[in-house]
């Protein structure tokens, strides 16, 4: 046997027919086709863990993994060997070595997620599958200053899943922001870490503030009552996507 390498890969997937990234006994997980392929390849004994344990139905253009492999492949050889064996909605972007001490959750910097909405009468059934179809007519203008008020160092309970139990809900959003597109509209969060369903809870929220419901200031009401159920419905995890990760 050789030394064991660390290695960075880079992946996309299309995340609508798994149970999220985590392996999971008896279901189809991203983590566990991923582990499937670089055992059968190389290595039998590999672990792979992601920077990011995306939900079911999640899916991602930038998660980043970190594999820990004994094999002679080169390195740049092993993005194009893997997606050989991965199926078709599973891609390995990029393969690169990283330091033995390379840190794959304390190094993150900052991630940017993605929410895209559909509010056109008919549903787009060839994109259904990756955004959430509302048929309304949203305001964004006041959906965009009330996405202002979330960025900042601020405690996010508020938007956190009832079955996240950490301790620490402080986190810092970098960045909230709308854009439109006709009846598209994407909704950017970039932080340095997010809470469980924290994004899908954000924008379940801000699809509350549009005429006739909440006022911008409603957000700062929410994040002061440290209180799940003070904010709005989550959002379906077919509209999320982790656009990137930084380090």
């Amino acid at each position: 046997m050789g030394v064991a390498r660390n290695i960075i890969l880079k992946v996309a997937y299309d995340g609508a027919d798994y149970h999220g990234w985590q392996i999971q006994p008896g279901k189809k997980t991203i983590q566990g086709r991923l582990t499937e392929a670089v055992r059968s390849l190389c290595d039998s004994n590999a672990t792979i863990r992601g920077a990011s344990r995306t939900d079911a139905g999640v899916s991602a253009l930038g998660q980043v993994a970190l594999a820990v492999l004994d094999t002679p492949i080169p390195t740049g050889n092993l993005a194009g060997a893997l997606n050989d064996r991965l199926p078709p909605d599973i891609t390995i972007l990029q393969a690169e070595d990283a330091p033995a001490d390379f840190d794959l959750s304390t190094g993150v910097t900052s991630k940017l997620y993605r929410y895209t909405i559909f509010t056109g009468p008919v549903r787009p059934v060839l994109k259904i599958r990756h955004c959430w179809h509302l048929p309304l007519k949203l305001d964004v203008e006041a959906m965009t200053e009330a996405a202002g008020i979330l960025v900042g160092t601020k405690d996010f309970k508020s938007f956190a899943s009832a079955a996240d139990n950490r301790e620490n809900s402080v986190r810092t959003i970098l960045r909230c922001d709308l854009t439109s597109d006709g009846d598209w509209i994407y909704i950017n969060v970039e932080g340095d870490g997010f809470l469980y369903n924290m994004v899908r809870n954000i924008v379940g929220t801000l699809t509350e503030v549009r005429r006739g419901r909440w006022k911008p200031e409603k957000i700062t009401e929410i994040i002061e009552a440290k209180n799940r159920r003070a904010a709005g419905p989550i959002a379906p995890a077919g509209g999320l996507c982790l656009m990137w990760i930084k380090y």
